[in-house]
């Protein structure tokens, strides 16, 4: 069941870092139209804040398909993800901002459940730290 479960954790953090993956793509191939837009929404910064996106959409997500540091990872896209709902889907009245504003809401709760729970035995984390048990164990038995 095991393997279920760590196949589980690996696919879910795919699944959600490909809407960031996409997401930053699409900034990346308009950088002005998106700086243009994070200007009118009102944001300082513009191009600070384009930036810092294209480091959390793709940076981040890489990181966290991969399963590095991911609890870290999931905690800064989370806080990243509830932010651009306030910023950028606030208006609650239009149905569209309505629903894009709980579906960032509710990315950021799956992004808490990766930050709880970790990346899961397929990860670059379980892999670090099976790496750093063998070289403790290893070096237990060479003081015995």
């Amino acid at each position: 069941m095991n393997s279920l479960k760590d196949t589980t954790a690996v696919i879910g953090r795919v699944l959600l870092a490909v809407l960031f993956l996409l997401s930053g793509l699409s900034k990346l191939a308009s950088p002005e139209g998106t700086i243009a837009y994070i200007e009118s929404s009102g944001l300082p910064f513009p191009v600070l804040s384009y930036l810092a996106a294209l480091g959390v959409e793709l940076g981040l997500a890489a990181l966290l398909i991969v399963g590095f540091q991911t609890r870290i990872v999931a905690v800064v896209m989370a806080g990243f993800t509830v932010m651009a709902a306030f910023a950028f889907h606030n208006n609650l009245a239009d149905q569209g901002q309505f629903i894009n504003f709980f579906k960032n809401i509710s990315i950021a709760g799956g992004l808490l459940q990766i930050a709880a729970f970790g990346g899961g035995a397929i990860s670059v984390d379980a892999w670090l730290l099976n790496l750093k048990a063998r070289a403790t164990e290893k070096a237990l038995l060479k003081t015995a």
